[in-house]
């Protein structure tokens, strides 16, 4: 048993950055949990834990043995909630993860609302433009663009289909023109979101006819909110999902260009872990999610056609 709570106090210090935080959280002193931190150095023979004046960090093996221990308290927390029936009451933390742009613009205004339902649930969310690997980061919910993913135990479940479409600022437009044409983007400025597939060549379709264009960027960001806002602010077109710049296109900030040509739309996923059983926590943020594109009609929002510019 002692052995366990060495290992909760020391990942809720790794978590919370204190070792008398931790304590307070798990309802023990911070002489209490100084001790049991020492116990479990000394019963490793390792440092953990270096400390100065301002703020407390791992070690890196402190940083190794807490990216384990993680997992296991995670895995304790689901089998304890498991035997106690807490299936019917979500409890612990549920780690979220999906890009900046995402976490903004959807999960960030939905979770005020799911932990009013889930109040004895917290929220870990970890905003990133990049794809973690679910099971060694100790990720319960990633939103993923993909469509499959590479680790045969990770679940994907579909949200919804977003287009990607060419924009630009009615200011841009008025000063450069209107591209009529594919032919015509030769002769514009484009913001290039470099983390997208192929960012220097766009791949049109429209019915049977296929057309691939090279494009250069006059800026360049894998964050596609620098993109967005150098758009608004009238410096080039942006190729974004529609689920980005939809209010904006429909606040008339941003002009659809070529809407009679498509590019290759994007799915959005939820990816989680294949477990035997689903942990209470997955599930209801899952349902939550779901019935919230459902309720909001996202995907008719993000796949609709703009009347050709």
């Amino acid at each position: 048993m002692d052995k366990w709570i060495e290992v909760q106090l020391f990942v809720q210090t790794a978590e919370l950055g204190s070792v008398s935080k931790a304590a307070e959280a798990l309802g023990m002193s911070s002489s209490a949990g100084s001790r049991h931190l020492v116990n479990l150095e000394q019963r490793l023979g390792a440092r953990l834990v270096e400390r100065n004046t301002r703020r407390l960090f791992l070690t890196e093996v402190g940083s190794e043995f807490y990216r384990r221990c993680r997992n296991i308290s995670s895995e304790m927390e689901e089998a304890e909630a498991l035997v106690s029936s807490a299936l019917l009451s979500p409890v612990g933390t549920l780690r979220v993860t999906a890009s900046v742009s995402f976490c903004a613009q959807i999960i960030a205004p939905l979770l005020p609302e799911f932990t009013k339902r889930q109040p004895k649930l917290s929220v870990s969310v970890t905003a990133a433009n990049r794809y973690f690997d679910i099971i060694e980061n100790g990720i319960d919910v990633a939103i993923r663009t993909r469509e499959h993913e590479a680790d045969s135990g990770i679940i994907t479940r579909r949200l919804a289909d977003t287009r990607r479409i060419l924009a630009a600022s009615p200011e841009y437009l008025d000063r450069h023109g209107t591209p009529r044409t594919l032919e015509d983007l030769a002769w514009h400025r484009f913001l290039i979101y470099t983390l997208a597939n192929n960012p220097h060549e766009l791949a049109f379709t429209k019915g049977s006819e296929c057309r691939s264009i090279k494009i250069e960027g006059l800026l360049e960001s894998n964050e596609g909110q620098v993109i967005v806002q150098a758009g608004l602010g009238g410096l080039g077109i942006v190729i974004q999902p529609t689920y980005i710049i939809h209010d904006h296109v429909v606040a008339g900030r941003l002009v659809p260009i070529l809407e009679d040509w498509d590019l290759p739309r994007l799915k959005i996923n939820i990816a989680y872990q294949n477990r035997q059983y689903m942990s209470s926590k997955v599930r209801v943020f899952i349902d939550f999610l779901v019935d919230h594109f459902r309720n909001a009609e996202y995907e008719r929002r993000w796949t609709q056609t703009w009347s050709p510019s």
